[in-house]
Formats: C-alpha cells, sequence, structure tokens
C-alpha cells in the first residue's frame, strides 16, 4: 500500500509537468504545405467610413445591446405592418405610399398586383386596392 501511495506520489506531478507545453520559439519559420506557407484566413473588415457628415449615419444601437444586425423587411412584410393602423385611414395609406410611392395616372386599369395601385389617383380607392391584395397575403414572421 505504501508503495502505491509512493508511486502515485512521483507519477502524477510528472505526469502534469510533461503536459505543459514548451515556450514558443521566437525564430521559428511559419509552417508550410508542400513548400508553400500556410494562408491564415482572418475575420473581413467592415469598410472604411466615408468624409460624409456624423449626422447622415444610421442611428447606433444603445451601448451594451448587442445583436444581429437587422435585415431589411421584405415589401410583403412591409405591406402586412400597415395594416397595424386602423382601415381606410390616412395612416395606412401613408404607410401604403411609404412602400409604393404613388404615381397616378389619368386612366388607370384594374390593379392585377399590390404594386400596380399605386397608380390609382383617389385615396380612399388606393387604400381599398392595397387593402385587396394584403389580405390575402398569408401571415409572415415580423
Amino acid at each position: 500500500m505504501r508503495k502505491l501511495i509512493l508511486a502515485l506520489a512521483v507519477l502524477v506531478p510528472a505526469a502534469a509537468f510533461a503536459q505543459t507545453s514548451p515556450p514558443p520559439a521566437a525564430s521559428a519559420p511559419p509552417p508550410t504545405v508542400g513548400g508553400k506557407p500556410l494562408v491564415q484566413v482572418g475575420s473581413k473588415k467592415p469598410p472604411k467610413e466615408s468624409a460624409a457628415p456624423k449626422e447622415a449615419a444610421a442611428p447606433k444601437p444603445a451601448a451594451g445591446k448587442k445583436g444581429p444586425p437587422a435585415r431589411p423587411l421584405s415589401i410583403a412584410q412591409r405591406l402586412q405592418a400597415c395594416q397595424d393602423h386602423d382601415d381606410l385611414t390616412k395612416e395606412r395609406l401613408v404607410c401604403y405610399d411609404a412602400v409604393y410611392p404613388p404615381q397616378p395616372k389619368p386612366k388607370p386599369a384594374a390593379a392585377k398586383a399590390a404594386s400596380e395601385c399605386r397608380f390609382v389617383k383617389e385615396e380612399d380607392e388606393r387604400v381599398t386596392c392595397y387593402n385587396k391584395f394584403v389580405d390575402k397575403l398569408p401571415i409572415l414572421p415580423r
């Protein structure tokens, strides 16, 4: 029993000492494969900021609140977000017009897509036209 304890007392510190690595040599050549040096790939650096004024830059999140960068919403998601406003109101029309700016034509044909509602001149008809298409969309995640 004493011999076993003595052997463990000698071998355990020796094993721990053997696992430590020696300090790296300062003048060691870089590793190579096939005679060519290995290339280290780093992370992409963001592009340098232009000399534009700082006021025009996008607002930064508050300190300590870091999250993934926000992806731009699709047109369908932006149109569905407009339905948060009361039906047939000016706010909803302004929201729709932000997605598709109005370009009235003298006599537009019947709209076949939500993007064609911008050609309707009357505001009430334009809101109704947008609602017709947005109500048919499946509910998308926000």
